[in-house]
């Protein structure tokens, strides 16, 4: 139970140490990490193909690129995917779009074995529903499921 105490130890200092300014600098973070991981979420869910969820979707592969710009392509991608899954997990916990920031970072991730639990994600049905409602408000077609 020693743990406890210092847990309330630092949750008092904690609490004691807030000042007005520091309050406002928290929900100006929040605000702005909320807004851009639903801007985020809006593009990515816009621009996957129809069929991306498909078991006959066919990722095109860019092989006329120099390999140096695939490898760094590659990296950059799985890092950013890696970062919204993180804070899709936090964003369980706290206000924010957690479910979508999660397959977001899924599906911009190439790691295997990825598109059982994407599909799982997205196969919720208020996830459907909403990604497809934002995807008709874009002229876009409904994601198609196997």
């Amino acid at each position: 139970m020693e743990w406890f105490g210092e847990i309330w130890q630092w949750l008092v200092q904690f609490w004691e140490s807030l000042t007005w300014s520091r309050i406002v600098w928290g929900l100006a973070f929040t605000v702005v990490t909320i807004i851009t991981s639903y801007g985020l979420i809006v593009i990515g869910m816009i621009k996957i193909p129809a069929d991306y969820f498909s078991v006959s979707y066919v990722r095109e592969i860019d092989s006329d690129k120099h390999f140096s710009v695939r490898w760094a392509a590659f990296i950059i991608k799985n890092l950013i995917g890696f970062l919204l899954i993180v804070a899709g997990i936090i964003m369980i916990f706290t206000p924010g779009p957690g479910v979508p920031t999660i397959l977001l970072g899924l599906i911009m991730m190439d790691i295997p074995g990825k598109r059982p639990l994407e599909a799982k994600l997205i196969q919720r049905p208020l996830v459907l529903s909403a990604v497809n409602d934002l995807r008709a408000r874009y002229n876009k077609p409904p994601l198609v499921m196997d």
